[in-house]
């Protein structure tokens, strides 16, 4: 099995916001005020939460968050920027409910596109999400007609380099992570595509619950 150790390289230049963020943290500040969540119960867990950046938004917005990221830089980023802020150094392939408990709502922004194992990363997501919980996923999007035009431009190569050291591994369409989600167990998935219109959308978005029982 993977170790936390495995990852650590992955690199965070600050503890800023990136570009993708420009266009994800408005979806995901719409979708969790579409979760019923009492002020006693407005706790989520992010993981995969890098520099700390996207904890910090969310606690300013009155969200109680607890987080872990695989990569060393990142977290030496987070500490120094938000020492404040919850956030360990941790990873998908740890047993992560064990060791923080479940939470209404967790929340992971372009990580499993990382990963090797992705089976392990949507159990360890459903384990942390508790019961009636929902889980939110963002990761590239691929599908028919923006494949086409990566291809038709001239970016195939470059959009799937593979120079990228601790980069994308994976890529993900809308079939293929709702068969990842509904075979580790959530339910009720729903799909959003952000950044540009959606055939060339440049993230995709799933909201899946974690159903009672």
């Amino acid at each position: 099995m993977e170790t936390t150790a495995t990852f650590s390289g992955y690199a965070y230049e600050d503890s800023e916001l990136n570009a993708s963020h420009g266009y994800l943290m408005p979806a995901l500040l719409d979708i969790l005020a579409s979760i019923d969540l009492s002020h006693a119960r407005r706790s989520l867990f992010e993981l995969g939460c890098g520099n700390g950046s996207v904890a910090a938004v969310l606690t300013q917005r009155g969200y109680q968050v607890t987080g872990v990221d695989a990569s060393t830089q990142g977290m030496e980023q987070a500490h120094r920027r938000y020492p404040n802020l919850k956030l360990h150094l941790g990873s998908a392939y740890d047993s992560l409910a064990d060791l923080y408990g479940q939470y209404p709502v967790v929340l992971s922004l372009e990580v499993v596109e990382h990963l090797y194992a992705p089976r392990v990363f949507a159990r360890t997501l459903f384990e942390l999400v508790e019961p009636s919980g929902t889980a939110i996923i963002s990761t590239p999007y691929h599908g028919y007609w923006k494949n086409l035009a990566l291809a038709l431009t001239g970016r195939m190569d470059q959009h799937f380099t593979a120079l990228w050291d601790h980069g994308h591994i994976k890529f993900w369409s809308i079939d293929s992570l709702s068969i990842l989600l509904r075979e580790a167990g959530f339910r009720d998935i729903t799909f959003q595509r952000v950044g540009r219109i959606p055939a060339l959308a440049k993230s995709l978005v799933a909201i899946a619950r974690k159903p009672i029982g």
